[in-house]
């Protein structure tokens, strides 16, 4: 079964940068997204950044000229380089790929944002 596994996540203090990666354990055909998602407590989780095959990219509102997704379809890896952190950036993040109508999701990498 495919897994996917993030890595990058960590402590940063507010301003700092950090780069998410997620890579599949085996390749993926015919993806039609990549995606970003943030899970913080007592709250639903947020898609923060996607890209299509297409290559177009939508951003959450909070996120916009701060991150930037990233993809690579022929190694099945998916970055976020996230620069200019906030406290409220703090939360799980989740690596999502869409193909052929099935979801495939990591386990998710902790990014928290304090001082």
């Amino acid at each position: 079964q495919v897994q996917l596994v993030e890595s990058g996540g960590g402590l940063v203090q507010p301003g700092g940068s950090l780069r998410l990666s997620c890579s599949a354990s085996e390749y993926i055909f015919g993806i039609n997204t990549m995606a970003w998602y943030r899970l913080t407590p007592g709250k639903e989780r947020v898609l923060v950044a996607a890209i299509a095959k297409s290559g177009n990219t939508n951003y959450t509102d909070s996120v916009k000229g701060r991150f930037t997704i990233s993809g690579d379809n022929a190694r099945n890896t998916v970055y976020l380089q996230m620069n200019s952190l906030k406290p409220e950036d703090t939360g799980v993040y989740y690596c999502n790929i869409v193909a052929h109508g099935i979801n495939y999701w990591g386990k998710g990498t902790l990014v928290a944002v304090s001082s």
